[in-house]
């Protein structure tokens, strides 16, 4: 097992653990950048916010950690 295959291990389980957590990280970011930006790139910014929250969920193969 390599590094890498470590970190997407930890990265697993704390998205099993914390998916709520991480989503709202992920939402409060997008909210910050969108304020900072004056609204201009609201779309964009969901967009890439939900592909970020939909990349980390299917980490374990499964669509259910991450809402």
């Amino acid at each position: 097992m390599g590094v890498f295959d470590n970190m997407k291990d930890k990265a697993t389980d704390a998205v099993d653990d914390h998916g709520d957590k991480i989503s709202g990280g992920v939402d409060k970011a997008g909210d910050a950048i969108d304020d900072k930006t004056g609204g201009k790139y609201g779309d964009k910014i969901d967009q890439g916010g939900d592909k970020a929250k939909d990349g980390l969920d299917s980490l374990d193969g499964q669509d259910d950690d991450i809402s």
